[in-house]
This record gives structure tokens, C-alpha cells and sequence, in this order.
């Protein structure tokens, strides 16, 4: 690593094992068993409230419940259901850390995957099914992680509220938006939360190992387009077509080229990635601007860009359209859906291009928004992550990024938490991490699992 670009105050690797660390077999075959028994807990959630996480929280509540812990289990609609519980820390002055996961999954098609989506096979050395990767992995680390604490009677620095929520992939309405704005005093005291999509093996070149740890989140703006005309008859002409006029701002939408907008976290990331790989590009120098950014991001391997490459713009994606009721009759209105993201500090920009894009035919508003995060990477919380991660893979390379989408830290942010994606896995060179996030035959390796547990048990401990 280049010991010019290190924070000041980040701690400095140590490799091998933590001989503090309470980690042992049985936490390693615990973190396995636990992940594979969570798939098998159906939770998929179809949006619109079908979804019924009851079970899995019945499941992490009663294993929290042997340690000692007394989890809480909140519901805003039944069936849909939030366990918090808070171990107490060994420092009343330290701030709490939130460490939180969700239940629900993404839909799976049995006929498309090679093993039954909810069987939680393990095979080869492999835990196979829906949420291995998003995120009954790190639902499982973290029970894992609590149960080795309470076997060897360990006590965290700071008060940590594990929260296990609903609704993650849909609107979080049942789930963490309803614990933060329902129950915040089960997360006082509060000022940073660890979670998913962050600290995974990204091999990218030769011999190069990255793992990005999340430091921010674009924004979501889901937008409903609805475009006003006049009714007639399919076969007359008609200038007030409101399908042409839907048409027009949709197309004109998709083709849209968003300018760059370089955030603090995104510059560090390229900062970090320019050094990894011996490209001659400052993104701090004064100029620094869209070429340039464009130059670099070409020159790194495809699978580093992808870490970078959909955070440097805003972007709105035409998804959905729904207009007329016969084919010979021309409707009064039409309506589209677009999914927008904003770079933090992008919102004003993305409000006034869609008002332009849509022109005075068109009207928009969000169908869902929720606000962009970031977080810093030069805090003492990265670099203790950072060296976490370093202690048990010092030959790999951490790096910080922004999330092209999003997750509970945003609706935890209302708290004033701020947020970091922290689910530690070793992949294997091949292991396309990506495209299985939300894939056919999402799976997760055995050694993987192991990983993590070590990492967050010391990360944890450290923080």
C-alpha cells in the first residue's frame, strides 16, 4: 500500500490471527448454520406489503435471547416484523454503534437456479440460496459475533443496537423507516451505523485484491411522468397526443448525458484506484474535471470501474409505461416511471434537468425519494474498518466507494447516524460478487463466511 495516501490515525495492519478474538469453531459452524437456516425462511418480499419476515425475526430474536439480550419485536403491519436489541459497552461516555441487516430478500424463480432458492444447501463448500449474498450473510455474522461475545464473556467498548429489519428491498415503510421515526429511543445515543454491500473481495488485474468499503449512498428519486392530451379517435389527427408528448420526455430522459459531479467520496475512491494501479492522475489537482475523470476510469480493469463508473453522475433510467385502453382510441393521459439517482449534493441539479427534459406537457413528481448519504473516509471508524480488513488480507487493497443505490442507512440517517457498508467476505478470483447480488444461484462460500466473522468480531471490538 502507499503509505503517502494512509489517514494519520489509521491503525497500522497486522496480519494473522487476533489472539483476542473469541472466534472459534463454533462460531465458525455457527455463522454457516445460521445463514443456511435464514434462507430457508422464506421471506421474500414481492413489494406492496406481500412479504412476512416473522419468522426469521422469531429466528435471530431467540438466539439473541440465549446471550442475554433482550431483543424487542416491533411490528408497524403484522407479519412484518423488526427485532432491536442494545448490548450494553464497557464505556457509558463512548457514542452507541448501530450494526444492522435485513430480513427480507428479493423474488427467486426456482425453475431458473441450478439449486432450490430457500433449500440453504451448503455444497462444496458453499452455502447456496436467496439472500446468501443480500444479506442473510451478515445477519448470520452478526448473531454469530454476539454469541462468541457472550460464551467468553466479552463486552464491547460502546453500546451497540443490533437492529434486524423488515421491508429493506421496497420501501422500508414497514422497516427502518418505521424504527426511526416510531422508535428512536432504541437507538439513542447513536452516531454510526455499520451494514451491508462493503468490505467484499473485488478482484480486479492480476494479483489485486480490492475491498471497497461503502462511504456513501446516491439518492433515490423514483419519478411518475404523467402527460395530459386530449381523447379522440385513433384515426384523426390529434397535436395533443398525450402519448406523443410522454413519448418525447422519455426519450428525451434516457438519452440525457448527466455532467460529472465528483463527491468527496468518489474523489477519494479515484484517488485510491489511480495509486493501486500506477496511473498518473490527481483528482484533487485544480482541473480535474469530466475528461479526466472519464480518462481514468477507462484505465482501470472493468471490474474496479464498476466501483466508480455509476457514482460520478446522476442518472434517471425510463423503467415503466402505461397508456391507453384500445388500439383505435387516443387516451387523455399517459404515464411513465423512471428511476432517478442523485450524487449527494445533486438533488437541485436532477429537479431542474427533469423539469427541462419534460418540458410543459409532461409533470413529474417522486414517486419515492429518499436522500443521498456520505460519510468520511478520513474518520478514525474507516480507518479502524480499514485495518480490520488489512489485519486478516494484508496483501489486499481497501479502498473506499459510493453505493449506486441504497439501503437502511438512509432512513437510519434521520437519527443523525451516519453510515458505512461493512459486511466483510474473502472471495475467490472468479466469484462474480456482482452478479449475484440479486442473481440466479446467489450462493456464498463456507471460507467467505469465516472471513467475516473474524473481521467484524475485530472490527467491532476495535471500534
Amino acid at each position: 500500500m502507499n503509505a503517502a495516501r494512509q489517514p494519520a490515525d489509521r491503525p497500522a495492519p497486522a496480519a494473522g490471527p487476533d489472539p483476542a478474538s473469541p472466534v472459534d469453531d463454533r462460531a465458525l459452524d455457527e455463522v454457516v448454520e445460521y445463514t443456511s437456516d435464514l434462507i430457508r425462511l422464506d421471506t421474500t418480499n414481492r413489494g406492496g406489503g406481500d412479504c412476512r419476515e416473522r419468522p426469521a425475526a422469531e429466528y435471530v430474536a431467540e438466539r439473541l435471547a440465549d446471550t442475554g439480550l433482550e431483543p424487542v419485536l416491533l411490528e408497524r403491519t403484522p407479519g412484518r416484523t423488526n427485532v432491536v436489541a442494545r448490548i450494553e459497552g464497557t464505556d457509558p461516555s463512548a457514542p452507541a454503534l448501530l450494526v444492522h441487516g435485513h430480513l427480507d430478500v428479493v423474488p427467486a424463480e426456482a425453475a431458473d437456479w441450478s439449486v432450490h432458492p430457500f433449500s440453504g444447501e451448503v455444497r462444496d463448500g458453499v452455502v447456496w440460496g436467496r439472500g446468501a449474498v443480500d444479506m442473510k450473510n451478515m445477519d448470520a455474522m452478526v448473531l454469530a459475533v454476539v454469541r462468541a461475545w457472550a460464551r467468553a464473556g466479552i463486552r464491547p467498548r460502546r453500546d451497540i443496537v443490533i437492529a434486524y429489519t423488515a421491508d429493506e428491498e421496497d420501501s422500508a415503510v414497514d422497516g427502518s423507516g418505521f424504527l426511526a421515526d416510531h422508535h428512536p429511543g432504541l437507538f439513542e445515543g447513536c452516531t454510526e451505523g455499520l451494514s451491508e454491500s462493503g468490505a467484499f473481495t473485488v478482484h480486479a488485474g492480476p494479483g489485486t485484491a480490492l475491498y471497497p468499503i461503502a462511504a456513501g449512498e446516491r439518492g433515490t428519486g423514483w419519478l411518475k411522468l404523467t402527460a395530459h392530451g386530449t381523447a379522440g379517435h385513433g384515426s384523426k389527427p390529434n397535436r395533443a397526443n398525450a402519448v406523443s408528448r410522454l413519448a418525447g420526455a422519455v426519450s428525451r430522459i434516457g438519452e440525457h448525458q448527466w455532467p460529472v459531479r465528483l463527491t468527496a467520496t468518489v474523489r477519494a475512491a479515484l484517488t485510491e484506484l489511480a495509486a493501486v494501479y500506477g496511473i498518473d492522475a490527481d483528482p484533487n489537482a485544480p482541473g480535474f474535471g469530466a475528461e479526466d475523470v472519464d480518462r481514468l476510469i477507462g484505465k482501470l480493469p472493468p471490474e474496479a470501474a464498476l466501483l466508480v463508473g455509476a457514482t460520478v453522475r446522476n442518472s434517471a433510467n425510463p423503467t415503466m409505461l402505461e397508456a391507453g385502453y384500445k388500439l383505435n382510441v387516443i387516451p387523455g393521459h399517459a404515464t411513465a416511471y423512471v428511476d432517478g439517482r442523485m450524487v449527494p449534493g445533486g438533488e437541485d441539479e436532477f429537479r431542474a434537468t427533469l423539469d427541462r427534459l419534460t418540458g410543459p406537457d409532461v409533470d413529474w413528481d417522486f414517486h419515492h425519494r429518499e436522500v443521498a448519504l456520505e460519510a468520511p473516509v478520513d474518520s478514525s471508524t474507516y480507518a479502524v474498518l480499514r485495518a480490520a480488513v488489512e489485519r486478516f488480507d494484508p496483501d489486499g487493497h481497501v479502498v473506499p466507494f459510493c453505493m449506486a443505490g441504497g439501503t437502511d442507512a438512509k432512513q437510519f440517517s434521520r437519527l443523525g447516524i451516519t453510515g458505512y457498508g461493512f459486511s466483510p467476505l474473502r472471495l475467490p478470483p472468479g466469484f462474480d460478487y456482482w452478479s449475484l447480488f440479486h442473481g440466479v444461484d446467489e450462493r456464498v462460500p463456507v471460507d467467505a463466511l469465516h472471513f467475516g466473522v473474524r473481521v467484524l468480531d475485530h472490527a467491532l471490538r476495535a471500534l
